[in-house]
Order: structure tokens, then C-alpha cells, then sequence
């Protein structure tokens, strides 16, 4: 929620194919004449409305970018510019490529937390605000944050510097710390790295790790680290062992040795559609069993839902989840988490690119079903407002603007294939249709595609890949996580023709077989 409301109208890894309708192992020609074409189809200076040529500049900006960190090397650049206009378009997209290079080579990632204190609004007694002036309103106060920050810097092939650092502060205290690590490659089987760190809490801190791969299916990683302190010393280590049980299985035994001494064992799978894990830990003074289970959906925004319980010695915490991406680069989760001795906390997490964003909100240090309720139906309750309200129809009217940019092309392109009776679309629809069998209430949920499907013909020939046809160009999804399919009536060599395709069965017209008898 935290980004822009033109993130809602970007692509993800896969839709760069969808929108260019090219195979995944599409050739680099085949990408560049896919790209050119979707460039001069959206080109602002084929457009003479003001209106129509703001909406397309905003269209081909959008267009340009995915292929941009696909393919470079390549752009497509207007024949009518002058020479100083190309050569400043050339020198834009040098910078930005530059620019992507030196994000791709330091690799940034950061956190910010941000703590807030909501028990007012379920632990609040009313008659200590009896005299208080505004006493009648609930105190919400940010009790905690946390930042870190690192970046990489590739030194040599096999060298890597990582600089990082933090800052905290708790109920008015704070305290930072810096660190600098070095890792050198030693060969496809392993690693090893030096870290240097310092803080005005902890003290100094020296530290050593080691990475090594065993077997093809087991590996192993050891640490230790000198921490020094106004207490004096002190010295930890750890150690864990991996292997792989079975191609979606691992199996991970950890000893740690130190200020919180523990043997931890775990099992994981991750399978396509679910991620389990069962730890058990033994230690000074934690010791716990945590069983968790995420379940993936099969569609194009990656939901999760996710559910887990932790016991131990600091009694028991429930949680329960959903995560979800809501643009290209952003997923978006909210989790529950309930307990005793710890009460109730809502926990809001945004990760844009590498960038991560908490938000937890203690509720209640009780656990009560009011807060429960409010923290499970309050989020679940904006993002479907928010989602329906502001981004479904800001996605629609993006689209169907395309769509209209389309009319100049399609008209050229009709006029081109009607004079050697080739390939016309007369109507498309797509989304998902009612049959006869269907019940009476139930609507179809279809959008009219036939400008955008007449803009993709191509010497008579109209080819779809094998994705979903909600990322081609003029499409969008009306109806979200229902089965969809495009229905097709077309003209070629005079001859009517009709097809049914199911959304990401792959498409190539004309066909005799789609010929519609003259009987019928």
C-alpha cells in the first residue's frame, strides 16, 4: 500500500512474455520484432489528441520498461527525431542501464520496523481518563523502531565486500551497530567469510564463517565469533548440517554454543503448491516445537495462506496469515499472532523489490476474542475495499485506454488484410462464458477483445503463446481466480471461422478446422 498507484499496472517475470506474445524461449530477434511492434503501436507521436497523446506516452513508457531488463543492447527510436533527439535518447538509455548495472552489482537490501503500541484500545480503563482532557480518545503510540541497511561490493570474481549496519531504539533507548564482512569464493564446493562489526551497545565483534558442500546432497556450515563487551569475552559458535531427503525435503541439524546454547532440528518441504516445517529445539533457555504449513494458490498473484504453532517454555504462540503479491516488484501479508503469556499482535509486512517493510501492532496483552476478531477482519476488510475501489478499476481504465490508442493501428491493419481477403477478426470475447447447463442467476464475465487481437495479426496469421491472455496487451482479468477462455469469430479467404481457446492453451489461426459450414 505503500507505492504508487501506477505499480498496479505493472508486469511480473512472466507477463513480460504475455505482453511481448512471444515463447519463453523465444529467440533474441523474435523478442526485438515483438518489442518494436508493440513500441510503434503505442507510440506517442502517432497521436495528435493531447489527451490521447499523454495517455500514450504513459502507455509506451510502461511497454518499454519490461523489455528493457530482458534484452538490452537494443531500443527502438523514432526515424522522424532529429539527431540531437536520438543521440539524447541514446545517452537516457545508456544511464539506465548503467544505473540497473550498478543496482545488480551492489545488490541493496534494507528493513525498517516500526513498533506500535495499540493496547488502549482493548486494555483501556475508562476511569483513569475521567480528569484527563481528550481522556475520551484511545492512545496509540509508536513504541519501537528498527532500520538496517547493507550493499555489496564485488572486489574481484571470487572476493565480495558487504557493508551493513543498524539502528534501534526501544521506549526512548537506542543503540547502532556497523559491520563489515568479506566472502571469497574458494571453489564450486564452498565459501568463506571474515565479518568486523562494532556497536556502542555490544562492543566490538570479529567473526568467522565457513560454507561447504559434502556431498551433491549434503552441506555444511560452521561460525564462530568473538563478541567483546564491558563484561568481559564472549566467545560463540555454531554449527549445521544439512542434506537433501528427497527432491523437496531437507533435513537440518544446528548446535549453537554460547549466550543461548540450543540443539535445533528441523525438517522442510517445499513442494509447488505447500511449504511445511516441523523444529524442535533444546536449550538454555529456550526450548520449543514449532509446526508450520503454507499453502500456495496456482494464480497469478501468488496467494498464501499460512498457519503455525510454536510451545515452549515462554509458553505458546498461534499464528495464522495470508501473503500476496500486489504489483511486480511488492507482496503485501498480514499475520495474527495470539498467546499467552504475549497477548495479541497484528504484524503487516511489505517487501518491495529488497526493500522489507513491519509494521507489528501490539493489541491487547490479554487474549481476547475482540481483538482476535478486529485483527483478523480489519485488514482483510481494507485490502478488498482498497483492491476493488481504487485498483481494479485503475487497471481497467488503463487497459481499455490502450485499447483506444489501438483504433488508428487496426484500422491500417484491416485495411491491409481486407485487400487480400486475409485474416479479419470480427468478434472476440474473453473471460468466462455461461452455458446452457449453467444456473439462470449465473452471469457471464467477459470483455470484448477484438481491437486488441486484430492489432496482434500478422500476415493473416494470428498466433497466441502458451500463457495467460490476461497479459496481452488490452486484456485484463474480469474475473479474478475463475476459469477463462477466448472465444474467437473471424473471416479468412471470405469464409467465416470460429474457435474456443482455453486461457492458457496456446492459439494459431487461421484453421480449417475452425470453418463454419455453410449449413449451420
Amino acid at each position: 500500500m505503500a507505492e504508487s498507484l501506477d505499480d498496479a499496472f505493472e508486469f511480473n517475470d512472466q507477463d513480460y512474455y504475455s505482453l511481448l506474445n512471444v515463447r519463453r524461449e523465444a529467440t533474441l530477434e523474435e523478442l526485438k520484432a515483438s518489442y518494436r511492434r508493440l513500441c510503434m503501436l503505442y507510440h506517442p507521436d502517432k497521436h495528435r489528441d493531447p489527451e490521447l497523446k499523454r495517455q500514450a506516452e504513459l502507455l509506451f513508457n510502461q511497454v518499454s520498461t519490461p523489455p528493457c531488463h530482458s534484452v538490452e543492447g537494443w531500443e527502438v527510436v523514432e526515424r522522424k527525431r532529429t539527431p540531437a533527439e536520438i543521440r539524447e535518447e541514446y545517452e537516457r538509455l545508456q544511464r539506465e542501464r548503467e544505473e540497473r548495472r550498478l543496482q545488480q552489482r551492489t545488490n541493496p537490501k534494507g528493513t525498517i520496523s516500526v513498533g506500535v503500541d495499540a493496547t488502549d484500545l482493548f486494555d483501556r480503563y475508562d476511569e483513569d481518563f475521567e480528569e484527563v482532557p481528550g481522556g475520551g480518545f484511545p492512545h496509540i503510540e509508536i513504541n519501537k523502531m528498527h532500520i538496517s541497511q547493507s550493499i555489496e561490493a564485488p572486489l574481484t570474481n571470487s572476493d565480495t565486500a558487504v557493508l551493513s549496519g543498524s539502528l534501534s531504539t526501544h521506549n526512548g533507548n537506542g543503540g547502532g551497530n556497523i559491520n563489515m564482512t568479506v566472502r571469497r569464493v574458494t571453489s564450486a564446493q564452498g565459501w568463506g567469510e571474515v565479518e568486523f562489526g562494532a556497536g556502542d551497545i555490544l562492543g566490538p565483534l570479529i567473526g568467522l564463517k565457513v560454507f561447504r558442500n559434502l556431498t551433491p546432497r549434503c552441506f555444511l556450515t560452521a561460525q564462530c565469533g568473538l563478541q567483546f563487551s564491558p563484561r568481559g569475552v564472549r566467545p560463540s559458535c555454531s554449527l549445521m548440517m544439512a542434506r537433501h531427503l528427497d527432491q523437496n525435503t531437507m533435513g537440518y541439524l544446528q548446535w549453537r554454543w554460547g549466550s543461548n546454547s540450543a540443539m535445533t532440528t528441523s525438517l522442510v518441504r517445499d513442494t509447488k503448491s505447500s511449504h511445511f516445517t516441523l523444529a524442535l529445539q533444546l536449550g538454555v533457555p529456550h526450548s520449543y516445537l514449532m509446526m508450520s504449513y503454507q499453502y500456495k494458490f496456482q494464480d497469478e498473484d501468488q496467494t498464501k495462506v499460512k498457519g503455525s504453532v510454536k510451545t515452549g517454555w515462554f509458553g505458546t504462540v498461534v499464528e495464522y496469515g495470508a501473503e500476496r503479491k500486489i504489483s511486480r516488484h511488492s507482496v503485501l501479508s498480514a499475520t495474527v499472532s495470539m498467546g499467552i503469556p504475549q497477548g495479541v499482535t497484528l504484524k503487516i509486512k511489505l517487501v518491495r523489490a529488497s526493500q522489507t517493510y513491519l509494521f507489528p501492532v501490539h493489541l491487547t496483552d490479554q487474549l481476547l476474542p475482540s481483538a482476535v476478531f478486529y485483527a483478523t477482519v480489519g485488514p482483510l476488510l481494507v485490502y478488498m475495499a482498497v483492491h476493488r475501489l481504487i485498483i481494479i478499476p485503475y487497471t481497467q481504465a488503463q487497459k481499455e485506454q490502450s485499447v483506444l490508442l489501438m483504433q488508428e493501428s487496426v484500422r491500417r491493419i484491416i485495411e491491409a488484410e481486407e485487400s487480400k481477403m486475409g485474416l479479419i477478426i470480427l468478434n472476440a470475447w474473453y473471460g468466462k462464458f455461461v452455458s446452457d447447463t449453467s444456473q439462470k442467476q449465473e452471469k457471464a464475465k467477459v470483455i470484448d477483445v477484438t481491437v486488441p487481437l486484430q492489432c496482434l495479426v500478422k500476415d493473416s496469421k494470428l498466433i497466441l503463446t502458451e500463457a495467460s491472455k490476461a497479459g496481452l496487451p488490452g486484456f485484463y482479468d474480469p474475473c479474478v481466480g475463475e476459469e477463462k477462455s477466448l472465444k474467437l469469430l473471424y473471416q479468412f479467404r471470405g469464409v467465416m471461422h470460429q474457435v474456443i481457446s482455453a486461457d492458457t492453451e496456446p492459439l494459431r489461426i487461421p484453421k480449417q478446422s475452425h470453418r463454419i459450414e455453410s449449413e449451420s
